[in-house]
């Protein structure tokens, strides 16, 4: 596999900063021993200037510096230390004694970087609590500010502070004039003290947090006076949010009090705008508190390492309902075996499991249609105007290597061109988030297909994109009310602060504008301009609203699209012949199917624009019906009842273990008779949950 470009400047960057610095500090140790004031100076001047730069532009190199004990401290002590080694060169044996009480300050501002660093440790310990949250109001916990960010990183902390006692010695240098150094050593020694008093003021007991023991004393307070009901437990990357964002608004319509149970610390901010209160629970024991809550039932998106520490709570029924449903294997994973219930969206994800044989038992799979999907427009017939909406919405390479997986490296260019040679096509393209995570072809074919889309605008002619008003107030209104204004060096303790409880009648305002947004996006969009679609706006549903037509692959996005029940094409990028390719993937048995070569997208337009030649269309509604289950009752209905369901089950089962004999409830290790003597007896574990 040949390495992308992006990949070999990266590399390029790692290897060309060290030796660069490592040239500059060899220049000024040549100038100081020399002593050769112009190089001294200016080797001083180019280091000074590199350092800037890895922590603008390169911070991923300074982690090699680390590993080679080579930190921002060993290397800005190097340069003054080299600095004063020039001037004692330049000064002769007789000026030690008069440079001896700089050294003695230059080792100070030292000093009192190291006690700032570990106060700083100290400080980020405080502000680092066992529970953080959103939608909730937390201010009982003396939330406060975080501490300016150049007083937490010690690179730039060192930098700037240190910058006064550098330029004092290169100064000193140039005119001979000791004051320079003792002035600018002066200087960074009172910056350095400000900055110390500044974070030990910090740890006083009325400016610091609350402690651990009052974090969870509020947070089982919180609890018994919010009682949750219902929630949704998440863990992953950053780039895996969406995944918990898709259920957050059939989660909100439900008639219950939902929450919102996260593991990461970082995902906190990274969840959908929403105003169900969000909890995150980094630490397992703090995760067991939930055991004597009033939370029946967790539903739960994906798999994750951490999905089984959850599990181990007896008194919570838990449903996996997955963040999409497709062929792959990853749609019947035997981990599902392990939650009390699988919710699927139709008959067919029932049969994939029956046929998969992955331990899942049919009596604990509850159809419950996919409740996200109201928002998908039904057919309307043929485009209304002279242009044909296309979606390609590709899937990502998935981790397992198979080249079918994604149509982005085999196929896409030659759809994306097949595409924009019909000048009556206007096309989508949103591709997966992760695209280009695994296989590095991916990410690069994904540029490629950006830049024929952006060519062909730029070659199309037409009015041009004018920046619409409507637009913009409507999106400064919505970022008001779904974005909070942090501070650029804004810690966890102070984003809980500013996302404190939501303004009442805040997600009904948010609905609103959001329709109102998208109706302005598309109507400001010129005739038959051409759109990369990556930002959270519009959204996927948008985008089915929009499309005439769909071309994507093998993934959850043909089985949501199929609820509009408009044509589909999947294309074909393995090493299966169509009809085996139909026979592997049930969700393909309605779609037209294309090859690497696009050959068939000129049928597929035709088709499209003609419903007369539309063969699938029957086919499609079959599907649909299979794929998503009845229209009526509507899917957010069947998911309130499979939400009730579960609940009422779990309260039966915290009933019947509440009235057994203590005796006869299984426990942990206890003392009897026999251990007196120098026995203990055990009694038996948990039963399972089913039980």
């Amino acid at each position: 596999m040949p390495v992308p470009w992006s990949h070999r400047r990266r590399t390029a960057a790692k290897l060309l900063f060290p030796a660069a610095l490592a040239a500059v500090f060899a220049a000024q140790a040549v100038g100081a021993l020399l002593p050769h004031v112009p190089l001294l100076i200016a080797a001083t001047a180019v280091s000074l200037t590199l350092e800037a730069t890895l922590y603008r532009w390169q911070p991923a190199v300074l982690s090699l510096f680390t590993k080679a004990h080579a930190d921002i401290t060993v290397r800005c002590l190097l340069r003054d230390l080299l600095l004063m080694v020039g001037l004692l060169h330049l000064g002769g044996q007789s000026r030690e004694t008069q440079y001896a009480p700089l050294v003695a300050g230059l080792l100070a501002c030292y000093a009192l970087h190291c006690a700032s660093q570990a106060v700083s440790v100290l400080v980020r310990r405080t502000r680092t609590l066992p529970v953080v949250t959103r939608n909730i109001d937390a201010s009982a916990l003396r939330l406060s500010p975080a501490p300016p960010a150049l007083l937490r990183r010690p690179g730039h902390r060192l930098l700037v502070l240190g910058l006064p006692a550098t330029a004092g010695l290169a100064a000193t240098a140039v005119t001979d004039d000791t004051r320079w150094a003792a002035a600018g050593v002066a200087l960074s020694l009172l910056l350095a003290l400000a900055g110390l008093a500044a974070l030990l003021l910090r740890l006083l007991p009325g400016r610091r947090p609350a402690d651990e023991r009052e974090v969870l004393d509020w947070f089982d307070a919180w609890l018994a006076e919010y009682r949750p009901t219902v929630g949704l437990y998440f863990s992953g990357g950053a780039a895996s949010a969406y995944q918990a964002g898709m259920w957050l608004e059939p989660l909100a319509r439900l008639d219950a009090r939902p929450v919102v149970i996260l593991r990461e610390r970082f995902m906190v901010s990274r969840i959908a705008p929403t105003d169900i209160p969000i909890v995150c629970l980094p630490k397992v024991p703090t995760l067991m508190r939930l055991e004597h809550s009033t939370l029946q039932v967790l539903i739960h998106p994906s798999n994750s390492g951490k999905t089984s520490q959850v599990l181990r709570i007896p008194t919570i029924k838990h449903a996996f309902v997955n963040h999409g449903e497709s062929d792959k294997l990853s749609s019947c994973n035997p981990y599902a075996k392990a939650y009390d219930e699988v919710w699927v969206a139709g008959p067919a994800a029932r049969e994939r499991y029956a046929l998969a044989e992955v331990g899942v038992d049919d009596k604990d799979v509850v159809e419950i249609g996919r409740p996200q999907l109201d928002a998908v427009r039904p057919y309307a017939g043929p485009p209304a105007g002279s242009r044909t909406t296309v979606l390609y919405a590709p899937t990502w390479e998935g981790w397992d290597g198979n080249p079918g997986n994604t149509s982005v490296v085999a196929a896409g260019e030659n759809l994306v061109r097949a595409l924009l040679a019909d000048p009556g096509v206007r096309l989508l393209y949103k591709p997966h988030p992760l695209t280009g995570s695994v296989d590095p072809r991916a990410g690069a074919a994904d540029r490629r297909i950006r830049e024929l889309i952006h060519a062909a605008n730029r070659s199309r002619p037409g009015r041009v994109a004018e920046p619409s008003a409507e637009l913009a107030r409507l999106t400064a209104e919505l970022d008001r009310l779904t974005t909070s204004g942090f501070r650029a060096g804004a810690d966890q303790v102070e984003r809980m602060l500013a996302q404190s409880a939501p303004e009442p009648g805040r997600a009904e305002a948010v609905t609103r504008l959001t329709a109102a947004w998208e109706a302005a996006y598309w109507a400001s969009l010129p005739d038959g301009e051409h759109q990369v679609v990556t930002e959270a706006r519009p959204s996927l549903y948008a985008c089915f609203n929009e499309a005439d037509l769909l071309i994507s692959d093998v993934s959850s996005v043909i089985t949501d699209f199929l609820a509009g029940g408009k044509p589909y094409a999947v294309a074909n990028t393995g090493d299966l012949s169509e009809p085996e390719f139909r026979a592997a993937f049930p969700t393909v048995a309605a779609a037209t199917v294309l090859t690497p070569d696009a050959s068939g997208v000129p049928a597929l337009l035709d088709a499209v624009r003609h419903p007369e030649r539309d063969g699938l269309r029957e086919a499609r509604a079959e599907l649909k019906l299979r794929l998503l289950g009845p229209a009526v009752p509507a899917a957010q209905e069947r998911f309130a009842a499979a939400v009730g369901a579960l609940c009422a089950a779990a309260r039966e089962h915290r009933a019947r273990v509440s009235d057994r004999h203590a005796t006869e409830l299984p426990g942990q290790r206890r003392e009897t008779a026999g251990a007196a003597s120098g026995g203990a007896a055990l009694t038996p574990q948990r039963p399972s949950r089913r039980a």
